[in-house]
């Protein structure tokens, strides 16, 4: 099938992929008295005196914003408000497909930093949760950082949603290949909002040994030209200050994490790693190698971000589930507790294997699951 061309017929039939349906009657007089004038006062009084009866009278308790600058929409870069709107929509159906959330696109015109996070707190208070998308590196850490006061849980799910995915296919990976967390070497190809998040993720979680490439060669600390997002990184990785290309990097590596842009790294690549090589080559549409050459050079285990091979990781394995639990549980944000329980939910509902380390994406269990693992995680504090 020619998806570009089907999903162009499907975009264009339906003009787009949500719409709002009302939860009650408007059949009579008495419907209109109850959902508007004057009944709707009653309600509206109350909330007035107790801000918190919102979550009982509104759509507050089960409505996210999927909200984006159209920045760094994915494999498609700067793209704008307008052109990502098809994107958010499709994240928005996905909320309630899996999680049964009402989710909203809103699409920014504005790309100042300041202007966003201000415009994102005027919104918040109908909404329960905010999962921010496509937002650029580095502007995205100071836009999600600026609103964990918000009292709701706010996540930026290129970092996390991913960092949580990527975390679970290890777990498994590691058990298959029977290495350790402590042990192993861990090279990133990209060090954007991905590669920054998931590297944080994976040293609260026990691993020591990490080197991030960004288009410039390894990053360590010291190193000219790094924004204030790698700066911070250099801090707790490569503490052997090893120099030089990807590459380099990838000699003697146990795992490596694409997380750039197509055909970075070869068959050759992988030849310099240690045995059993682990490969999650995560760039998209086009991954940083392709599966069949991966193997060529020796890899163990393959993953990419493409549904059309095995090991698929994909957030939607992840931000269902995260902001089911979170918005039952009324957490007020969520914290890296609730994404290593994520993390450590999907990878225990799969059985692994060298082509099967994560469960499938339409799996029905998923969403309950780590529902219930992120609401233990809040509760436990």
């Amino acid at each position: 099938m020619d998806y570009n061309k089907e999903s162009l017929k499907l975009h264009k039939k339906f003009k787009g992929k949500i719409e709002i349906k009302s939860k009650v009657p408007l059949k009579s007089k008495e419907d209109l008295s109850l959902a508007y004038t004057p009944g709707v006062a009653e309600p509206c009084r109350e909330i007035f005196k107790d801000k918190e009866k919102v979550y009982d009278y509104t759509i507050k308790r089960n409505c996210v914003a999927v909200i984006s600058d159209g920045s760094a929409v994915l494999g498609l870069g700067n793209i704008g408000a307008e052109a990502g709107i098809p994107v958010m929509e499709g994240k928005a159906i996905l909320f309630k497909e899996f999680a049964g959330i009402d989710a909203f696109p809103i699409c920014l015109k504005e790309q100042n930093t300041q202007k966003t996070i201000e415009t994102i707190k005027n919104i918040s208070p109908i909404f329960g949760g905010i999962n921010l998308e496509d937002f650029k590196a580095p502007e995205c850490f100071e836009i999600e950082k600026s609103l964990q006061d918000l009292g709701i849980p706010v996540m930026h799910d290129d970092q996390h949603g991913t960092a949580v995915v990527v975390l679970a296919g290890l777990i498994n990976a590691l058990k298959l290949s029977d290495k350790k967390k402590e042990k192993v070497q861990i090279i990133f190809s990209g060090a954007g909002a991905a590669g920054i998040a998931i590297t944080k993720l994976l040293l609260h979680y026990g691993f020591k040994n990490i080197i991030l490439c960004d288009s410039k060669g390894i990053i360590y600390e010291g190193r000219e030209n790094l924004d204030e997002s790698k700066k911070e990184i250099s801090k707790i990785t490569n503490f052997k200050k090893i120099k030089g290309s990807l590459k380099d990097a990838l000699k003697n590596a146990d795992i490596v994490v694409g997380v750039s842009k197509e055909k970075l790294i070869s068959k050759e690549d992988i030849k310099l790693m240690n045995k059993k090589p682990i490969v999650f080559a995560l760039a998209n549409p086009v991954p940083e190698i392709m599966p069949d050459e991966a193997k060529a050079g020796g890899a163990f285990i393959v993953a990419t971000g493409r549904s059309d091979f095995p090991n698929q990781i994909n957030n939607v394995l992840a931000f269902p589930g995260i902001f089911r639990g979170a918005l039952d549980i009324r957490a007020k944000k969520i914290t890296t507790e609730m994404k290593i329980a994520a993390a450590e939910t999907l990878a225990n509902l799969v059985n692994p294997s060298v082509e099967k380390i994560l469960p499938l994406p339409l799996d029905k269990t998923i969403v309950p699951a780590v529902a219930e693992a992120v609401k233990k995680s809040w509760l436990k504090g």
